[in-house]
């Protein structure tokens, strides 16, 4: 991230947002090199300190992604009616040809989105082909540094390709495809963890708030040899787990074939699951599961953009948190879920938790959303001084403009921040006292540069990626066909709209 501010400054007459009252109160924020010493009406501040000026600005801590890809930013737009196995069919294609350059620019473009919209810290799930490298690792973190983000990184590995991991997949292509999908197969489980084993040997980004972590990707495509290993890593080197569990219906009853017990309760007997463990999606977690990752001290990642693009069903906000469970909230990757808003991803939770069930008494309110969205997905990245504007966290703050059409008339704070704002708001974003958006625009990146070498990376990867996109081609009628038959599947949970009764659809 961004070096952080030195010396004193001094936030005048903003309103500052606060879940507990129905409109933002006018407050000033004392920041001292770059973390927030006090909040109140009229502070007095030390002489010389320098003095922002925010008044017709509402201020609200950093957004904090709690899931996404940075390996998505260039692959953003290529596909539209894709389930969830259909976008891992596609995968080789989506990342092909990608040079130790592009690695960089596909999570720059990413990492630029997300401070436009209000975010300042992200939980990156990264993929690289066909081992996550040291390289390629500090390729993304430099992306981050020169935007100004925090961000936790995680090399996405697995030992399973798609087809070795859905029972029966393989065995529904012809022979010549079976041929074909061999020459994707994923390298040995004891390479892949080496090569994880000397990135986090040489990480040198822990100062500048950029950490890692490790993300087996989905437990079935992944041996228990190597989820054990991966286990084994983090807590050798004190840092995260984060996997899919439960995105798609396939993946849970793939978990009860391969294991007979669920996809979560197959990673807690295996020791994965503790209070540095986060589960993305979690859609197709029941009831145990819930209580099993409240019990643990562990997170969901509740991704309510990309479960709705991809098919995946809804995520029972309301019953997590019922339970107790800390969630947080993602957009996923830009290549499944369009964009890095997490505004919209917001709303997207709020809405989701609403078409589930006509009691208003069962829906998620807005202020457990902005929670989730902030320390929520705070914890998820394993930050304690992020998520708020309180004294002893990090200056991490967004400043919107009150003239917006969101805010007029400004009526209830927290309420048109989760349902109403959309990124158009934000007119500064800071990050440890500094400026990383100012009045609109980047302070560190030039976004027309950005643009072009990313349409000059696009045209190059097109053409590189053109056999595989064939292979893909090929391949993705039967995948097209099998999953949805296993999908349709029994399962004991519900979390399709259409397996509402009497839905019609």
């Amino acid at each position: 991230m961004a070096e952080t501010e030195s010396g004193w400054q001094i936030i005048r007459g903003a309103r500052l947002t606060d879940p507990a009252r129905r409109r933002a109160d006018l407050a000033d924020v004392l920041i001292e090199d770059g973390v927030i010493r006090a909040v109140g009406r009229d502070l007095p501040a030390p002489e010389g300190a320098r003095v922002i000026d925010a008044a017709g600005l509402l201020i609200h801590p950093g957004l904090i992604n709690a899931h996404t890809h940075g390996h998505g930013g260039l692959a953003r737009g290529q596909l539209d009616k894709a389930t969830l196995e259909l976008l891992l069919t596609a995968g080789p294609w989506l990342n092909a040809g990608r040079q130790l350059a592009d690695k960089k620019l596909s999570t720059l473009i990413c990492a630029a989105e997300m401070v436009a919209k209000g975010c300042t810290a992200a939980y990156d799930l990264l993929y690289e082909y066909p081992l996550p490298t040291r390289e390629g690792m500090d390729a993304a973190a430099e992306a981050y540094a020169e935007v100004g983000m925090r961000a936790v990184l995680a090399p996405m590995v697995a030992d399973r390709t798609l087809f070795e991991a859905i029972p029966g997949l393989m065995e529904a292509l012809p022979p010549a495809l079976q041929k074909d999908v061999e020459g994707l197969r994923l390298r040995p489980a004891e390479e892949t963890l080496a090569a994880i084993a000397d990135i986090l040997r040489h990480w040198r980004w822990g100062q500048a708030d950029i950490r890692l972590a490790v993300a087996p990707t989905i437990p079935h495509h992944c041996s228990d040899r190597f989820l054990c290993g991966c286990r084994d890593l983090a807590r050798e080197h004190g840092v995260g787990l984060h996997s899919h569990v439960g995105e798609s219906k396939v993946q849970a009853i793939t978990g009860i074939r391969r294991y007979g017990r669920t996809l979560l309760a197959h990673m807690d007997a295996l020791g994965l699951v503790d209070e540095n463990f986060t589960a993305a999606h979690a859609i197709w977690l029941d009831d145990d599961d819930l209580k099993l990752i409240r019990d643990r001290g562990a997170v969901l990642a509740h991704n309510p953009g990309s479960n709705m693009r991809l098919g995946n069903g809804m995520f029972r906000l309301r019953r997590a948190l019922d339970l107790g469970v800390t969630v947080g909230i993602g957009t996923d990757g830009v290549n499944c879920s369009d964009n890095a808003n997490m505004y919209e991803a917001m709303r997207y939770a709020s809405m989701a938790s609403k078409v589930q069930t006509p009691d208003p008494r069962l829906w998620a309110s807005a202020e457990e959303i902005y929670h989730a969205a902030t320390l929520g997905s705070a914890r998820a990245l394993g930050f304690a001084e992020i998520g708020a504007i309180a004294p002893g966290m990090k200056a991490d703050i967004v400043f919107l403009d009150l003239t917006g059409t969101a805010w007029i008339p400004h009526n209830w704070t927290v309420n048109q921040l989760v349902h109403a704002e959309d990124a158009t708001g934000v007119r500064h974003v800071m990050i440890g006292g500094r400026f990383v958006y100012r009045d609109r625009r980047h302070t560190r990146i030039d976004l027309a540069k950005l643009a072009a070498e990313a349409e000059a990376a696009r045209e190059r990867l097109e053409a590189a990626a053109e056999p595989l996109r064939a292979l893909c081609a090929r391949l993705e009628p039967v995948v097209a066909s099998f999953c949805p038959g296993l999908a349709a599947q029994p399962y004991h949970l519900t979390r399709y709209l259409c397996d509402a009764p009497g839905s019609g659809v």
